[in-house]
């Protein structure tokens, strides 16, 4: 058995419910490039959950599961095999409903059981709750280790829920290893209740061929953005937890000149709740520019909406910086493609954020929820002649590297430290 364990890749079942499917594509793109990855590297299978309750596909385009009664049962996102499986969910479960969730994930997840048995050699969670909890149940009735993946919001708030703290620390300590992607991230999941020596560092990549330093202006033609002035963008779900009210808030407060003689436009990309507070500021901006027949000298909005991944890498290729005022955070991916853009990053000092960006180096860090900070250090920012060797030097791994990193750890859990699996 040792001798077959040597020749062959390591076999993984990845359960998530946060994976891009046929409805929502653009979703979730960091898991997309590090399991595309890392099945260059071992056979891996997802089982995503979708939630369903009955009658959900009368609700038609209405609300989020009903737009996903249409994903197939079986697809393939980039040459990996990913089975869509039916959780039961209680729509609008808050706090103190929400131990109900893992068990109904599992009860999702057991008619796939016997189909299951003997393929794989480790189970991944790969969203601390409630994915990880019933990752590490089916585990168990598959008779396999398991291994928790953790990424932001699913440790920095809703791990600290009374209701599902116990939950989550259970789960934890029964991983063969508990993984996270900054070294914050992996200090709070010990806090949880991981043992110290099997959480480990796996840190996310970014795609080098998207993401690299490029010329500003030529990506401003091809996106139609203004040549004149400074651009600052974020990118993001557009949401009140993203800060996104404090960066309008900043962004009027600036005076749309960033202190300088050239306008400050502010382009967002991506979709959310709140995306129409953002279009409304620009409206008004726009109003107000007409009315002063041009000679109103404050910057655009420019909303983009959720963009592929390529068209990310240009916006960013023609912002002069990133800004992202997150209430909460892991270690977000457009941070690490921004730094490896060579664009200072504005962001608030929460979660993995910290880890990666110096600030004074590669960008300036604020208090979450302080629209007077985050418009003083747009301010700095913008005024500021960055050193691209800092950013050369702060540059994130590929997904490549950080696969390979996520596959010797995955291999020590199915295998133990000794057993040396192929690549």
């Amino acid at each position: 058995m040792d001798e077959e364990r040597r020749t062959r890749p390591l076999r993984v079942l990845w359960v998530t419910r946060i994976f891009p499917n046929r409805v929502e594509p653009l979703s979730c793109a960091f898991q997309r490039q590090q399991l595309a990855a890392l099945s260059r590297r071992c056979a891996v299978e997802v089982l995503a959950a979708i939630p369903y309750h009955p009658g959900v596909s009368l609700l038609g385009e209405r609300t989020r599961p009903g737009r996903l009664a249409a994903v197939p049962a079986r697809d393939e996102i980039d040459g990996v095999p990913v089975v869509h499986a039916r959780a039961p969910y209680l729509p609008g479960a808050g706090r103190v409903l929400a131990p109900v969730n893992a068990p109904l994930y599992l009860a999702g997840l057991l008619p796939h059981v016997p189909r299951l048995r003997g393929r794989f050699d480790v189970v991944l969670g790969a969203w601390l709750y409630p994915d990880a909890c019933a990752a590490g149940l089916l585990a168990r009735m598959l008779g396999l280790p398991y291994a928790v993946k953790a990424h932001g919001t699913d440790v920095n708030v809703v791990a600290r829920w009374r209701s599902v703290r116990p939950l989550v620390g259970g789960a934890l300590r029964s991983a063969a290893y508990s993984i996270g992607v900054s070294r914050p991230m992996v200090e709070a999941l010990v806090a949880l209740g991981a043992p110290e020596e099997r959480a480990v560092l796996v840190r996310n990549g970014v795609d080098r061929a998207l993401f690299r330093p490029a010329d500003r202006r030529a990506a401003r033609r091809e996106l139609g953005l203004p040549e004149r002035g400074r651009v600052v963008t974020f990118v993001g779900h557009v949401s009140r937890e993203k800060g996104i009210h404090e960066m309008l808030r900043a962004f009027e407060a600036l005076g749309g000149d960033g202190g300088g003689a050239e306008p400050v436009h502010l382009v967002v990309v991506g979709d959310g709740p709140v995306r129409i507070a953002v279009e409304q500021a620009s409206a008004r901006r726009e109003r107000a520019r007409r009315a002063s027949d041009g000679r109103d000298g404050r910057g655009r909005i420019i909303v983009a909406g959720a963009r592929p991944l390529a068209e990310v890498a240009r916006y960013l290729a023609a912002t002069d910086l990133l800004a992202l005022p997150s209430w909460a955070e892991g270690t977000p991916n457009v941070v690490l493609e921004a730094l490896a853009s060579a664009r200072p990053v504005v962001a608030t000092s929460v979660g993995g954020i910290p880890d990666v960006v110096e600030s004074g180096r590669t960008g300036l860090l604020v208090p979450p929820r302080d629209a007077g900070a985050l418009r003083e250090a747009l301010r700095e920012a913008l005024a500021r002649t960055w050193d691209e060797r800092a950013f050369v030097e702060a540059a994130p791994p590929s997904w490549e590297e950080s696969a390979e990193a996520l596959r010797r750890v995955l291999a020590r859990a199915a295998f133990g430290p000794a057993l040396r699996v192929a690549a």
